[in-house]
């Protein structure tokens, strides 16, 4: 009998930067996670995991190495195992155990986390395949919610994998990235085990009552409280000549019409460059809005993938091996990550049907570090409470209380968790 033909597909735009650029302490992998109001049941999970993984083609792939190019290949190993949670987030999901799947799910007591790396999806392709692993993890557990939707994908999720960079591509432009090297965070780090979460709770209402009083966006907000956090904790080390610059990805779908589970976005960076002594939390507000909106139009959006685009199809086209490919790469991204303090991401309001929501608290997102970033903040929204997520890899969480006082201040009170690392 012939061997099956497995089916393939090339990597997206983002998709090519991060086989070239991962190690085991930079695994550029993401989680997602979601709390539900009852204790999680392994062996439901892992049925759980059955059903949609068998309808999710795009997670059921393993990366595969070419002479010129990586690439992803159908993955026909049995599906990962759902784990109790006892290591440290963010592990390399390019392990052997994980039987070549570039995803892991793991589960705490009512959490269910959701480990990616970023060569496979974004955060929002991501979030579609956790949110169908949540339904389907609630229909097993609950009858009445089976009956309801018996073996079905929400209509909502998308399963598409659309190379929307290459179809949304118009020409090639000049580059927009900031190449300069900002301020960067340093300081005592954890162990290498010792990666660093903390989780803030607070009010949706809140944060709208406080922003629209300064009127900016819940998201110009939460990267202005980073800027006015980071200038409040390391104000004189920043400069004119290592300003602070904020990365915040920008979700392309809603600019291009598109629904894709592939990466599709882009990066912008607010950027505060002190030109005197002393600066007010209302001044870095307005500096942070000015900046953010500048950048986020489709006209520069579409630019600034344009230019990503043009210089990948130049770089695969030309016959060189992919050793040589990665070493630009690496090059290349070591001196554009540099340009940035840190990065902060925010996923918005994550939105379910109304008979699964009545058994979910939340939502959470947080980012494994790169170089030069080792203190990045995702933030998750789910009916009324949003979640801002720190990662760090600091013993000295000085910055993340700034921006928690700060809120506070504001009349945004947080409740607080940690992963415990910082009291070993």
């Amino acid at each position: 009998m012939a061997n099956r033909i497995k089916s393939w597909e090339k990597l997206d735009n983002s998709a090519i930067l991060f086989p070239a650029i991962a190690t085991k302490r930079m695994t550029n992998t993401y989680r997602l996670s979601v709390v539900l109001k009852e204790k999680i049941v392994g062996d439901l999970l892992q049925e759980a995991l059955q059903f949609v993984l068998e309808r999710f083609k795009g997670f059921r792939q393993r990366l595969r190495k070419g002479f010129f190019w990586y690439y992803l290949e159908e993955n026909d190993y049995p599906i990962p195992r759902v784990v109790e949670e006892d290591d440290y987030p963010c592990r390399s999901t390019r392990e052997n155990e994980n039987n070549r799947y570039l995803f892991r799910v793991t589960y705490y007591g009512r959490r269910i986390n959701l480990e990616v790396f970023h060569v496979l999806a974004d955060g929002t392709g991501g979030f579609e395949f956790l949110k169908e692993l949540t339904f389907a993890y609630l229909r097993l557990s609950h009858d009445a919610l089976m009956e309801a939707h018996r073996g079905s994908l929400s209509s909502d999720t998308s399963v598409n994998r659309d190379d929307s960079f290459v179809r949304n591509y118009r020409k090639p432009s000049k580059s927009s990235y900031a190449v300069r090297r900002a301020f960067l965070i340093k300081g005592e780090k954890l162990s290498y085990k010792g990666f660093g979460v903390v989780n803030a709770y607070l009010r949706v209402s809140d944060m709208k009552r406080i922003a629209h009083g300064l009127d900016v966006t819940i998201n110009e907000l939460c990267v202005a409280l980073y800027i006015f956090s980071a200038y409040r904790s390391y104000r004189y080390q920043i400069s004119d000549r290592r300003p602070v610059r904020v990365a915040v990805p920008v979700n392309l779908r809603p600019y291009f019409d598109s629904n894709t589970t592939k990466n599709f976005f882009a990066m912008v960076s607010a950027e505060f460059i002190p030109v005197k002594d002393d600066y007010s939390f209302e001044e870095i507000v307005a500096i942070t809005r000015e900046s953010l909106r500048k950048q986020i139009t489709r006209e520069n959006l579409e630019s600034i993938f344009s230019y990503n685009v043009s210089g990948q199809q130049v770089l695969l086209a030309r016959a060189v091996p992919l050793f040589l490919k990665n070493a630009g790469i690496r090059a290349i991204y070591s001196r554009s990550t540099l340009a940035n303090t840190a990065t902060v991401t925010n996923m918005g309001q994550i939105r379910v049907p109304d008979d699964y929501a009545e058994y979910i608290e939340s939502f959470q997102c947080f980012l494994s570090f790169s170089k030069g970033q080792g203190l990045k903040l995702g933030i998750a929204s789910f009916k009324e409470i949003m979640t801002l997520s720190f990662s760090t890899a600091y013993s000295d969480t000085t910055l993340i209380m700034e921006y928690l006082r700060k809120l506070s201040q504001l009349g945004a009170a947080a409740s607080i968790e940690t992963n415990g690392v910082f009291y070993e």
